[in-house]
This record gives C-alpha cells, structure tokens and sequence, in this order.
C-alpha cells in the first residue's frame, strides 16, 4: 500500500507554487492538510488522520529544501514595451458595429507607433487604442450601443518566446507581481507571444518596474 507520505508527495508535486511555498515557509500546514484530506483518503482507499497529513507536509517541506523545484521560467530574450495614453471602449456586438471595426483599422496607423486591438466576445466588442482617435471612433458608435469607455489608459505588453505557451503558470507570474503589489490590471489582452496588460497611466511605471524585476528573477 502506498504511504500517506507518498500520497502527499504526488499530489504537490502537481502544484509547483505550493512547492514554493512550503520550502520558503509560509504554508499552514493545518489548512493545507484540511484542503488535502479528501484527495489523500480517496488515494488511500479509507479515512486518514489529520495529524498524518500534517506530519507527512512537515516531513515534506524538509525534503523538498534540498530538492531543486520546478517553476516556470522567463527566457532572457523576453522584451517590455510601454504605451500611455489610451482609452478602452465596449460597445454591442451585431452586424452594424461588427462592420464598423473596419473603419476603426482605417483610421489607425500601426506603422508609425499608434496602438489598436480589438476583443471580439460573444455580445461584446471591446477597442483599446490612442486617445486621439477617440472622437472620431464616437462619431461612427451610435451612443446606445457603447456600453462603457475608460479613459487615462497605459499598456504594458510582455514579449514572451513561442515555447512559453506551453510554460504552465507563466501568466501567473505576471499578474501575481503586480497584484501583491497592489497594482489593479484593468484589462488583460493577449495573443500568441504577447501579453498586453492595461492599467492606469498612474500605475504604468512602477509596474514596469516590478515585471522587469520579476522577469530578471525568474529567468
């Protein structure tokens, strides 16, 4: 028969973060063990003692000190790139404004600088782009079908290596950073190697500051 300890053992080592968290110490292993009991008694095949969870964690934690543990990782060539003033705009999604995002592209020039993406949901449309060309995107929105617009925007987008979409918790990183931070991200619009996260203008260089970090520490 498998061990408690065992038991416990695999099913951390599905969790690589509360690896991380045991060997840096700021696990309770009491609320742990009452989060682990049931997945521990179906693996063990009848009721286990709280204690032996408990002890088995303990015993864990001392283990994986010496142990080299799996996290996810940033490649040296991942790039950070900053654009302030925007506004984000939602508006109703039916054929009349599905054919207006045509003209949205019309309007905007990526190729000197300007910033455009478009969210295409199942009801909703949502368009971030530069601040100046928010007049003329209202002038082509009838008003009931905007649904809200933010304004003071900034965008700051990570540019990751392909192999990173199959780094499980990369994301994770990111959005951790600068939420222990307190840091609000107001958006988040990624595509295949770019995560583009929007926040304040206000919040934009200090957040820079903390993925750039964040990035040297995990790479």
């Amino acid at each position: 028969m498998v061990s408690i300890a065992r038991i416990c053992e695999k099913l951390i080592e599905k969790k690589p973060f509360l690896q991380e968290a045991l060997v840096s110490g700021i696990i309770n292993y009491g609320a742990l063990a009452d989060s682990m009991i049931k997945d521990v008694d179906v693996e063990y095949g009848k009721k286990v003692k709280h204690a032996a969870v408990m002890m088995a964690l303990r015993r864990l934690s001392e283990k994986l000190e010496n142990m080299p543990i799996s996290r996810p990782r940033f490649t040296s060539d991942c790039d950070l790139t900053i654009k302030s003033d925007l506004f984000e705009m939602t508006f109703v999604r039916h054929p009349g404004t599905y054919k207006l995002v045509n003209k949205f592209y019309d309007l905007v020039d990526p190729r000197h600088g300007d910033f455009f993406t478009v969210t295409t949901g199942m009801h909703e449309i949502t368009i971030i782009c530069n601040k100046k060309y928010k007049k003329n995107f209202l002038k082509l929105l009838k008003k009931e079908d905007i649904l809200i617009i933010v304004d003071d925007l900034a965008a700051l987008t990570v540019k990751l290596p392909k192999k990173a979409v199959e780094v499980p918790g990369i994301f994770y990183l990111i959005t951790r950073a600068l939420t222990w931070e307190n840091i609000n991200i107001v958006e988040v619009v990624s595509t295949y190697t770019e995560d583009t996260i929007l926040l304040r203008n206000k919040d934009v260089s200090r957040a820079y500051e903390i993925l750039l970090r964040t990035i040297k520490e995990n790479c």
